[in-house]
């Protein structure tokens, strides 16, 4: 090969070099995060009650730079989902987890515990709020469906759910949605819930794209049908917000 062909193709290479690196450096990749993606397949493990995939997948959250508070959250966050049972277990085998890694001489970082809560406001006008924040609607109005037959459970809702939990600071918002829907797409048959937080999911900053790679996620770890499903919602989801 003469030398200016050796300069042309050594030019060639570098330039596709240097684009990889300007693509892998732009701010709001449409890839999750392997923070993100942890998220999603410790919440879905734990849902299903699978504790020794959930026992790899904490080992490669921490690894991937999840925190003890961070993890601690996915798996306290969750309960309000799929109940305290699975919440619990997950959180023992997270005990668990630690103790093995700290035998082994690795000192996970416990990150930041949650802020106090200085808004005065009672907690159902704060919740309230914070559902007005995710969903894009101003929650007012005479209640309506199951709120209206069961006004219990929409108060427990506000208060608690999106309050108490919400609120909480060790997450983000869109972290608390990827926990939320991997939760729910792992359980099946709650496909209108799974909509309305595939929605606020968009509210909160993930991108389409984002979210067919947690569907591609969810059909890795949990299953072709729950992934078909999810999928299924999510194409529904889609086409209205491109309707807006």
């Amino acid at each position: 090969m003469k030398l200016l062909d050796r300069i042309a193709v050594l030019l060639v290479v570098i330039a596709v070099s240097m684009s990889t690196k300007l693509t892998a450096q732009q701010p709001g990749s449409p890839s999750l995060s392997p923070k993100q993606q942890s998220i999603i397949t410790i919440a879905a493990y734990t849902a299903k009650g699978d504790l020794p995939k959930l026992e790899k997948e904490l080992n490669a959250g921490l690894d991937a730079g999840l925190t003890v508070n961070e993890t601690k959250e996915v798996l306290v966050h969750l309960y309000a989902y799929c109940g305290f049972p699975r919440s619990i277990r997950g959180l023992q085998t997270l005990m668990a987890v630690l103790e093995e890694r700290k035998a082994k001489g690795i000192n996970d970082e416990w990150g930041a515990e949650a802020s106090p809560i200085t808004d005065e406001r009672s907690k159902y006008e704060r919740g309230k709020e914070v559902l007005g924040k995710l969903t894009g609607a101003p929650q007012e109005g005479p209640r309506t469906g199951y709120s209206a037959f069961s006004p219990e459970i929409e108060v427990f809702l506000k208060e608690h759910l999106f309050a108490d939990i919400f609120e909480r600071d060790v997450l983000s918002h869109a972290e608390r949605e990827l926990v939320t829907i991997s939760v729910l797409s792992s359980l099946g048959g709650v496909e209108p819930m799974l909509q309305g937080h595939l929605g606020i999911s968009l509210n909160v900053g993930l991108t389409p794209d984002q979210l067919r790679q947690f569907v591609r996620i969810i059909e890795s770890t949990i299953g072709r049908n729950e992934a078909k499903a999810a999928q299924a919602v999510l194409d529904e989801v889609l086409k209205n917000h491109k309707s807006r």
